[in-house]
């Protein structure tokens, strides 16, 4: 595909485009919306779980179509992804309960999954890696852009409509990708027929699982010290040493082991996994911050977090076309984490009298070191390989990106959770006595679930339900919830930080192997060399 002429690929980046604006679109405009989802399916200790298992189905999906589309092309399950993930996002819209909104998300994941590994795969076919930057940088203006519109329409649709048609808004969306897909991507021959490595596949599910299960409920449901959260690591290492073991002997692994040997590829996906973490946790708990503690409403959410997609599609664009124009992409990916984690940090130091404004100048700052972090690492991974593992290698830094975001939110939630209980017993302690029996105990004791806080409707009903001598307290009440909120979610900001600066200092370690003009796999000597290089230093 890279020496199909210059308008042919035009073409085809756009049929690829449209589908990643049609994911992109209708996982965005539910970041915005999902407080106030929540506040009427209920389960708000199941919030991270809307995300967790949406970042679980695409994490196996993508590594696993990864290594099928370096058999049997891109253009298949691009098709398959575009039909799972509409059908996952018309049975959202059908939801009933949290577990149901769980379930369905999860078949997203499926399809988005298929969707994300082909097409950043895709771009690897038509262009070589040195003027890859671009356009990566380009496909993550998609993302960008469709987080511009996404968190605002989703916010306007649950201030003015119901919340169901956050999922089913763009769903006529999909049927013009798959058809411009189906039209404009070229067909390519199976490379090869192999044996498909569905034990390695279920194998490496089962290590991630009980992992993302134990983050999930440790220190919440159960004792960090407790046999299930132990029975849950304890399984995650022994599945672990069995997808070693199978892949080992694999005639076809599903994630090649000996691309761990390659320095490049290791570091760059420890780094992805760390951006991963920082990148979701400001995503998942931003909007939480500033609709549930300054008390912004749903459509202005979306506002506030716009000019943090906007910084994030500017930089990403701009970046993407330096390290074309130069060849250089160290430095970018290098300021990139530095930035991030410098807006994380001050996102750290919010409260309830923080402004719409300040709040706006800080996402700002995160949304620019994401912009220049998060292509880097695909291309480089992209780089430093042999051609031929194109499709699993950057199913692999998917892969290791979305592991990172699954288990950071995890890891987020839960120190959110344990935050807010031990502040909101503390905030209510001195005044427990006030409401403790007769005539407004019960108003009271539903006052304090956070979750009521996104939605002004419900706490107008629990103030109305108030005896007057305690309505004049009210705002005393909400207020007290708002700053414990706001202590948990500090907290997790402040964790953020320090995880991108971890990924910042193993960035300074990643050596910088030249970019390559063409895809055409070079000579097996001339192919090691470089590497072999920069693993010797």
């Amino acid at each position: 595909m890279e020496h199909l002429e210059h308008r042919k690929k035009i073409l085809i980046m756009a049929a690829i485009m449209s589908a990643m604006l049609f994911a992109a679109l209708n996982q965005t405009i539910v970041g915005t919306a999902l407080p106030r989802i929540i506040s009427e399916l209920g389960g708000i200790e199941y919030y991270s779980w809307v995300f967790t298992i949406f970042m679980l189905t695409s994490s196996v999906t993508a590594i696993l179509v990864g290594k099928l589309s370096d058999m049997y092309g891109r253009k298949i399950f691009i098709l398959i992804g575009i039909g799972v993930f509409t059908l996952g996002s018309l049975l959202n819209g059908l939801s009933e309960s949290i577990f149901q909104l769980i379930a369905f998300r999860g078949i997203q994941g499926f399809g988005a999954g298929m969707i994300m590994s082909t097409s950043f795969t895709a771009v690897g076919d038509l262009f070589s890696p040195r003027e890859r930057g671009k356009w990566q940088g380009l496909m993550s203006s998609v993302f960008g852009l469709a987080s511009v519109f996404g968190p605002t329409l989703g916010g306007w649709i649950v201030d003015n409509a119901e919340w169901h048609w956050v999922f089913w808004v763009f769903l006529p969306f999909g049927v013009v990708a798959f058809a411009m897909i189906w039209k404009l991507f070229p067909s390519q021959a199976v490379v090869e027929k192999k044996k498909v490595d569905y034990l390695g596949s279920v194998m490496l599910s089962l290590t991630i699982i009980p992992l993302l299960l134990a983050f999930t409920w440790g220190g919440n449901d159960y004792e960090w010290l407790s046999f299930q959260i132990i029975g849950l690591f304890t399984g995650t290492v022994v599945a672990l040493l069995l997808f070693i073991t199978i892949e080992r002997k694999a005639e076809n692994p599903v994630l090649p082991l000996q691309l761990f040997k390659n320095q490049v590829f290791t570091l760059s996906n420890i780094i992805g996994f760390i951006l991963g973490a920082g990148m979701f946790g400001a995503i998942m708990y931003m909007p939480f911050f500033i609709q549930g503690v300054i008390g912004t409403s749903a459509t202005k959410s979306g506002l506030v977090m716009m000019p943090m997609t906007l910084s994030m599609v500017i930089a990403s664009a701009l970046g993407g076309q330096l390290i074309t124009k130069t060849g250089k992409y160290k430095v970018i990916a290098l300021s990139g984490l530095l930035i991030m984690a410098s807006g994380m940090f001050l996102l750290s130091f919010m409260s309830p009298e923080t402004t719409n404004m300040t709040a706006v100048l800080n996402i700002i700052i995160v949304g620019t070191g994401l912009g220049l972090s998060f292509p880097v690492f695909t291309l480089t991974v992209q780089n430093a390989v042999n051609h031929q593992y194109l499709g699993v290698s950057t199913a692999a830094t998917q892969l290791f990106r979305q592991i990172g975001g699954t288990v950071g939110v995890g890891i987020m939630g839960t120190i959110m959770n344990h935050s807010l209980s031990t502040k909101m017993k503390e905030e209510f302690a001195s005044i427990e006595g006030l409401g403790s029996s007769g005539q407004g105990a019960s108003q009271l004791k539903e006052l304090q679930s956070p979750q009521n806080l996104m939605d002004p409707a419900k706490l107008e009903e629990i103030k109305n339900s108030l005896p007057p001598e305690m309505q004049e307290m009210f705002g005393q009440f909400v207020l007290l919830i708002r700053e414990s909120l706001s202590y948990s979610l500090t907290n997790v900001f402040l964790i953020g930080a320090f995880i991108l600066i971890t990924g910042f200092v193993l960035t300074f370690f990643m050596r910088e192997i030249p970019l390559r003009t063409s895809n055409q796999d070079e000579s097996k000597e001339a192919r090691q060399k470089p590497i072999q290089k920069a693993e010797a230093k």
